[in-house]
């Protein structure tokens, strides 16, 4: 669908709306990203395929570094490094913050680049271990976004939770998706990572 065709089905933005966006992280922006502990990571490659990844901990692990530089450091995780694949050949990333049982978010746009300077990473080390590396993020834009979707979607809301059918573990989900492995071995991998392997 073009662009104008676009327009023609929505209202235009609400002066409001456009006037709301930052290129730089003031002390409400500073203080969400402070509390927050996780956001997805928004990356694509050099061909546009895209990806989004969770990334989370104890809030604050998002360093605001100055009002135009974020640190965030990379966790262990599945090792596949996609997010980071992709930052080395289009650094145009997109951060959604996320403050339990608040409704509203927090967006940031900018470019990244991944580090591994031995000092920014010491300095980022949690109980003695440190990131393999880190993303530096130039801020170019940022702005809060309501509620409107965590509202309906009633994610904060533990009524919301108890009536939705339970998910099958990941255990079984990798068993049965990759026909690799038992059920019983996916989960105890699963386990072990849970339990040795955050940082």
């Amino acid at each position: 669908m073009s662009n104008d065709r676009l327009s023609a089905l929505y209202a235009p933005p609400s002066e409001l709306a456009l006037a709301k966006q930052l290129d730089h992280i003031d002390a409400h922006a500073a203080h969400f990203i402070e509390q927050s502990p996780f956001l997805v990571l928004s990356t694509s490659g050099a061909q546009g395929r895209c990806d989004a990844s969770p990334r989370g901990e104890a809030p604050g692990f998002v360093v605001v570094a100055s009002p135009s530089l974020l640190v965030l450091p990379d966790r262990p995780g599945n090792n596949r490094i996609d997010s980071l694949k992709n930052i080395s050949v289009n650094p145009c990333v997109g951060l959604l913050f996320f403050v339990p049982g608040v409704l509203e978010t927090l967006r940031v746009n900018g470019r990244a680049s991944v580090t591994d300077d031995p000092q920014l990473l010491a300095s980022l080390a949690v109980d003695g271990r440190l990131p393999r590396s880190a993303l530096e993020i130039r801020v170019e834009e940022v702005y809060f976004h309501c509620g409107k979707a965590l509202k309906r979607s009633r994610l904060w809301e533990p009524s919301a939770h108890a009536r939705a059918p339970p998910v099958p573990s990941l255990g079984r989900i990798l068993a049965d998706q990759t026909g690799r492995i038992s059920a019983e071995d996916a989960e105890a991998r699963v386990r072990h990572g849970y339990e040795t392997g955050l940082y």
